[in-house]
């Protein structure tokens, strides 16, 4: 472990990408407003935009991928809480679904009326 600790989590180095890509992101939206909005240059801005969105996605993933690999971050104690972390957020989104809709026909078979 880096470091010297003996914990056997994965502590992520500070990384450039998340704010690149946040940044990235905002180009891309200036760019499709623009371009609904029948602006000059807005499809230019907001292909770069998508461009600069797809290569922070590239760069990102190179580096998971390096710290996994080749400098041995991802222990098997690493996957297993990756894995848990990811079946929580999924199983998060199915509830958040779930109480929109139930709200949605909810509201719609059973409207208040007001009486």
């Amino acid at each position: 472990m880096s470091g010297g600790h003996s914990h056997s989590f994965h502590l992520v180095e500070p990384s450039p990408w998340p704010a690149l890509g946040a940044m990235a992101g905002f180009v891309a939206a200036i760019g499709a407003i623009m371009f609904m909005h029948e602006k000059p240059f807005g499809a230019v801005i907001m292909g770069v935009g998508f461009i600069a969105i797809l290569t922070t996605m590239a760069f990102w993933w190179r580096d998971v991928i390096k710290e996994a690999e080749h400098q041995g971050h991802h222990t098997p104690i690493v996957q297993i809480g990756m894995r848990y972390g990811m079946i929580l957020f999924i199983a998060s989104e199915v509830m958040f679904f779930l109480a929109f809709f139930w709200a949605f026909f909810d509201a719609s078979l059973y409207p208040d009326t007001g009486v």
